[in-house]
């Protein structure tokens, strides 16, 4: 503003251009007239005189972004009798001023894959645009999984009345989960099996065999378990033409029965072999 008026500007050339109105203008030029560069400093304002200075807020910016876990949890809950000196609702305002949030945390994870970005590009491509006439399944195994019983039968949802269910269950052992996904489809092979193994492995590619259809090429995305690069795996892979082994990925942020896995929920009881619409 000053600038301009120095230029030579009048106050309303002033005014338009700066989006201000003439009386402004007006003000800021009479102050650096009369008192230069020391006008164009704020004058103190009415009120309560500020009590946070700019060294506390960046006490609490330093012990917020620098300090461990441990601090950070105390400062976060202490109050005006501890050493901080400022009340929890001055530290609250000072995160919000700064879009900080110490209660919140993410997890990530670095791939070690030397190949990690072409095997990322090569999977999303089979996803998205997968070759003519191909079906691209996504397998993989969940081991481990406890089957779980109710030691009594559920009581139905009734209006007023959630369902209701005992809080003890009779364990049946374990099972292990084989599926392959059709992401383009929503639809999942799934069988499971006493054991994990190679040989397992290979009783749910007899399932995917028949299950595919027949013309279609079958592209399958794995991960690099053991079981899917023994012999028999690959002398049962070589006698059938039609089935192209994928990419082998590493990392479970590209498994894509990973979310149907989690959503299964409920207690494993004695399963048979079916297709699961998702």
């Amino acid at each position: 503003m000053i600038l301009l008026c120095a230029a030579g500007e009048t106050n309303t050339n002033v005014a338009m251009k700066l989006d201000v109105r003439i009386q402004t203008v007006c003000k800021w030029r009479q102050r650096f007239v009369g008192r230069r560069l020391d006008g164009l400093l704020d004058e103190p304002r009415p009120g309560t005189p500020r009590k946070v200075s700019d060294k506390d807020v960046e006490r609490v910016l330093t012990m917020t972004l620098e300090s461990p876990p441990q601090r950070r949890h105390a400062l976060e809950h202490s109050c005006g009798s501890r050493p901080i000196g400022l009340s929890r609702s001055t530290i609250s305002r000072i995160w919000r001023a700064f879009a900080l949030q110490p209660h919140r945390s993410e997890s990530f994870k670095l791939s070690k894959e030397p190949l990690f970005i072409e095997t990322v590009r090569d999977i999303v491509g089979l996803y998205l645009n997968p070759p003519d006439r191909a079906l691209v399944l996504c397998v993989d195994e969940k081991s481990q999984i406890q089957a779980l019983n109710r030691t009594q039968p559920l009581l139905p949802m009734r209006p007023g009345q959630a369902e209701r269910r005992t809080h003890d269950y009779t364990r049946h052992g374990t099972t292990s989960l084989f599926a392959a996904l059709d992401v383009k489809t929503g639809q999942v092979i799934g069988e499971c099996h006493r054991r994990h193994r190679s040989a397992e492995f290979r009783k749910f590619l007899d399932t995917i065999d028949p299950a595919a259809p027949a013309p279609l090429e079958i592209h399958l995305i794995m991960d690099n378990y053991g079981t899917h690069k023994t012999a028999m795996i690959r002398r049962w892979l070589a006698k059938r033409p039609t089935f192209v082994r994928g990419l082998q990925r590493q990392d479970t942020s590209m498994e894509s029965l990973e979310n149907w896995r989690r959503q299964l929920g409920g207690e494993f009881g004695e399963i048979h072999p079916v297709v699961f619409p998702v």
